[in-house]
């Protein structure tokens, strides 16, 4: 390897001497033991010199021929230059060996050529040895010829032509040459800008501009309470309502005995609803009520309780393809009751000289629910226990007396067959306290209050011997005794126009209560309606005697369920749109129910009329409304012993 000058330039240099009188030193392959020589030696160094063990070229002739020209070195740049084919480089080996050699040489004191004193005027740092081309060490310690490379010697031996290239396009060198872990500190600190932009910049700039302002719902609603009603203290955990006078707690019954109440709801807690699920005894339905071709659409959302009231309320408000919503309330297989007496205090809608409308307080029996026309078909009205033509489609008659298809759950059902008790006449019979009509004839409203019967009496006529009018003056039978659906056993009560929501200015709006009372022995049973604490007219059981080829029809023996509602059909009455105002409300001050004290029966399933497995057993037609029959539902009539099992 050639050598370099790395004095060249520097003050204390002479200059540059010639091949034949340059100094030969290893400073460091130096033995700095100090050697102990004979006094007659022909060398003609002095101890001090021999204390310095270095090669002098000018009296070493055997080094100079040893090294030649080889060690000339290149001219010091900062760049090395590559060895070129003719250049005058020797191994390291032999270039080591050689220098070895004459170092052996000095230390035994056998120098070729004359001996001289030192020369002062020598440079001690000039050199004729294989240096590396980065300076500080020989070749020996670091064994790299010029021309091999490493992975980092461009650290080490920059190029300024490549750094002012790289100078000049440093973003976009960067970038090609950028890792993953800086490409995803770039996204960072891009993200983190446009987050800041977007906050400090766009953000108060869309708001100031008013972009970022929602428009107002324009809806309207009316807030019923500013009462946030607690989860726990919602459920009721007496059948009594707490809020019912003390005075309320006892009622006499038709014999004198004082019955007791067992079930009242006063309605005082505001904004109550009645979805599915939100009360323990009652429920608002969701539906059409086409059993009756009724015009309005019952929605949960029209029965609330406003000012310690049951408010249901009617309006013209198209929905459902239809133009008139209103509510219905019922406690159907919830609450139930056999026995006793039903009162309601209400106040009626709209005017008491208008017809049109078709408030109700009414009771069906468990196995019926009302409005689903599949749990009707063939137990509704039914109060039957007989095997006779009775139970059979038209009464097996051919005078067209009767539509029905006949009783569905009679007494004589074969073996096998569904039924919920077998060997007992089931059904759904129908008892109202009151419907609300008004006499066109003397315009003034009236109570319709009834219990609607199958099978049917000839020409749909009880007997009449056995049936109690209080006052004439007021309460008279209704003309009205049946059609080819149902016999109804009805009694009319005309009303005071002040029990109805509106009427004359200045007039005092007032609640009347509306009761039936009533007790199902086959001997002593009755029925009696009451308008206020007055009995209107009483129908006793033998009212329903046998009558043409059917037998007894009875007082009611099933569990009844509790139904409030306000229609509009044209089946009802004639309706008289111009003088209803729009939206109307029925409301109810309270329910109570009265039992006999060894007779109390709250039970929606008794054990000598049960219904709810019978319910679980056939829930698509007690869930899907729109089946109109028990067939279409997908279930089978079942066989009896009349007609063949």
């Amino acid at each position: 390897m050639s050598t370099r000058n790395l004095t060249a330039g520097s003050p204390h240099a002479d200059s540059q001497p010639s091949s034949d009188d340059n100094d030969v030193r290893n400073p460091f392959n130096q033995d700095y033991e100090v050697q102990s020589f004979d006094d007659d030696s022909s060398n003609s160094y002095g101890n001090d010199q021999l204390s310095k063990p270095f090669l002098d070229s000018r009296d070493s002739s055997s080094t100079n021929a040893l090294l030649g020209g080889a060690m000339t070195p290149l001219e010091y740049d900062r760049y090395p230059q590559p060895v070129s084919n003719n250049s005058r480089v020797i191994s390291l080996a032999s270039s080591r060996a050689s220098l070895n050699n004459g170092y052996k040489a000095a230390k035994r004191g056998s120098y070729s050529g004359s001996s001289s004193t030192s020369d002062k005027s020598g440079n001690p740092f000039q050199i004729d040895t294989d240096f590396s081309p980065f300076g500080g060490y020989p070749a020996s310690s670091f064994p790299l010829h010029i021309d091999e490379k490493e992975a980092d010697d461009y650290l080490h031996n920059p190029d300024p032509i490549v750094d002012a290239q790289y100078e000049k396009n440093r973003f976009v060198s960067d970038l090609k040459s950028m890792d993953k872990r800086s490409l995803g500190g770039l996204f960072g600190l891009l993200f983190l800008l446009l987050g800041g932009v977007a906050v400090f910049v766009i953000l108060p700039v869309l708001t100031y501009s008013g972009a970022t302002t929602h428009s107002k719902w324009l809806d309207t609603y009316t807030i019923l309470t500013e009462y946030s009603y607690p989860q726990l203290s919602a459920i009721r955990t007496e059948m009594v309502d707490p809020d019912t006078p003390d005075s309320a707690y006892t009622r006499e019954a038709k014999d004198g005995s004082l019955w007791s109440l067992v079930f009242s709801d006063e309605f005082n807690a505001e904004g109550r609803t009645f979805y599915e699920g939100d009360d323990q005894f009652f429920y608002a339905p969701d539906f059409n009520y086409a059993a009756t071709k009724d015009l309005e659409w019952y929605d949960p959302d029209a029965v609330t309780t406003a000012n310690g009231t049951l408010v249901l309320r009617m309006d013209a408000f198209k929905n459902h393809d239809l133009y008139y919503r209103s509510g219905m309330l019922h406690s159907w297989n919830r609450l139930c009751f056999t026995q006793g007496v039903l009162e309601i205090s209400a106040k009626l809608p709209n005017y008491g000289n208008v017809t049109g409308l078709w408030p109700g307080l009414w009771s069906m029996g468990n196995l019926g629910r009302p409005g689903y026309m599949a749990t009707t078909d063939g137990v509704w009205p039914y109060s039957y226990d007989s095997c006779d033509a009775g139970i059979t489609a038209n009464q097996s008659s051919p005078d067209g007396i009767s539509y029905l298809g006949g009783q569905r759950l009679n007494s004589c059902t074969c073996k096998g067959e569904d039924h919920p008790n077998r060997g007992t006449g089931r059904g759904a019979p129908e008892i109202d306290i009151i419907e609300g009509e008004v006499d066109t004839t003397i315009k003034n409203g009236v109570a319709s209050q009834s219990m609607q019967i199958a099978p049917f009496d000839i020409w749909y006529m009880p007997d009449y011997e056995f049936v109690e009018v209080y006052n004439a003056s007021i309460t008279s039978m209704n003309t009205y005794a049946g059609g080819p659906y149902q016999q109804a056993v009805s009694g009319i009560t005309t009303l005071n126009t002040t029990w109805y929501e509106m009427g004359a200015t200045g007039t005092p709006r007032r609640y009347q209560k509306y009761a039936y009372e009533y007790l199902n022995d086959n001997e002593d049973g009755y029925c009696r309606w009451f308008v206020g604490d007055n009995p209107t007219f009483t129908v006793y059981a033998n009212a329903l005697a046998p009558n043409g080829n059917i037998g007894w029809r009875r007082i009611a023996k099933e569990p009844m369920s509790i139904v409030i509602n306000m229609g509009v059909s044209n089946n009802w009455a004639y309706i008289d749109w111009p003088s209803i105002k729009f939206p109307v409300e029925f409301t109810v001050d309270y329910v109570r129910i009265y039992q006999p004290n060894d007779s109390i029966s709250l039970t929606c399933d008794p054990t000598d009329y049960p219904t709810y497995d019978y319910i679980q057993d056939h829930l698509k037609a007690y869930d899907i409304w729109n089946y109109t029959t028990w067939e279409d539902a997908g279930y089978d009539i079942p066989k009896n012993s009349l007609t063949g099992c």
